[in-house]
């Protein structure tokens, strides 16, 4: 079978006014992130500094300024970012002197990089509550889809998700296709795996979704299951699709290694075109100096408000 350009299900953005289901604590927290920060016209752009945890010092090399998160936080105040995302140390030691200036996600689950992704699972760092009392505005969760280790991931989830709920906390999940089932299945990156990526997350009860932006390697087409195999689709229907399996999910799309300027302004354009909420960029953010920082931050917002 052969789904055509034709026939792709196009995707538009989900808007809050459309989450019905969400309690008034989620609302008011995404408000906040929607409209009162950053772009502040429905969408969201976040500054993630997780990295040192999930890929230690290494990330650092490049621009040794932003080791220092003091770094990213005047970068989010004055890039025009909608939040930061720190784990509870960074979170707890960074944010005192830009609480209120900067809504904060925090992360709230996490590992390293030295263990190989076969088995992928990500354990607890933090709780709702420590989220609650850090002034958070919402937490991030990474969950592994497709990982031989996904059991032990959606019972852990099951218990954050019910405490996120009871306070009235929006959930971000971090949706990584991993192990080594999904490198049998066309890779993590192949339109299978973040299509079914952003749908897990609207299954388990994510408020939010970031994923990656799905990609093409032709040498693995054939081994993704079913019709996935003869899916024809340009690059912005794939991101349409990705979008229309998140339903009523709220979709990021993460900005992944550091690419040059013009790469990164056609990601984020083409992206937020086709139906995302928002983008999600760390590394190629910060690790360019300051002043160059600054400047793609303000050029990505500025695209965003004109979408």
């Amino acid at each position: 079978m052969v789904i055509t350009a034709e026939k792709a299900t196009m995707a538009k953005r989900i808007t809050l006014c459309e989450m019905d289901h969400l309690s008034i604590g989620k609302k008011a927290r995404l408000q906040r992130l929607l409209y009162e920060h950053g772009p502040g016209n429905g969408t969201m752009l976040f500054l993630p500094i997780d990295q040192g945890l999930e890929h230690g010092p290494i990330d650092f090399f490049e621009n040794p300024a932003a080791a220092d998160p003091e770094f990213q936080c005047k970068l989010a105040l004055d890039g025009g970012y909608s939040g930061i995302v720190f784990h509870f140390g960074l979170a707890e030691k960074y944010m005192k002197h830009y609480a209120g200036k900067i809504p904060l996600v925090l992360k709230i689950n996490g590992k390293t990089c030295i263990p190989p992704d076969d088995e992928a699972f990500s354990t607890l760092t933090g709780t709702v509550e420590d989220a609650v009392r850090l002034g958070a505005d919402a937490i991030g969760y990474t969950l592994y889809v497709g990982s031989p280790a996904q059991d032990r991931d959606f019972d852990q989830f099951t218990a954050v998700r019910n405490e996120a709920d009871r306070l009235g906390m929006p959930i971000i999940i971090w949706a990584y296709p991993r192990g080594e089932y999904v490198d049998k299945k066309g890779g993590k990156d192949s339109l299978y795996a973040i299509d079914y990526a952003a749908r897990v997350a609207c299954e388990v009860g994510a408020d939010v979704v970031k994923i990656n932006i799905p990609k093409v390697d032709h040498g693995k087409k054939a081994d993704e299951p079913g019709e996935y195999k003869t899916l024809s689709l340009t690059w912005e229907e794939s991101i349409q699709k990705v979008v229309h399996s998140a339903g009523k999910t709220m979709v990021l799309f993460s900005g992944g290694s550091k690419v040059d300027d013009a790469e990164l302004l056609r990601n984020a354009r083409t992206t937020m075109e086709n139906g995302a909420t928002g983008l999600i960029f760390g590394r190629n953010m910060w690790q360019r100096p300051m002043d160059q920082a600054l400047n793609i931050s303000r050029q990505v917002s500025e695209m965003m408000k004109s979408i």
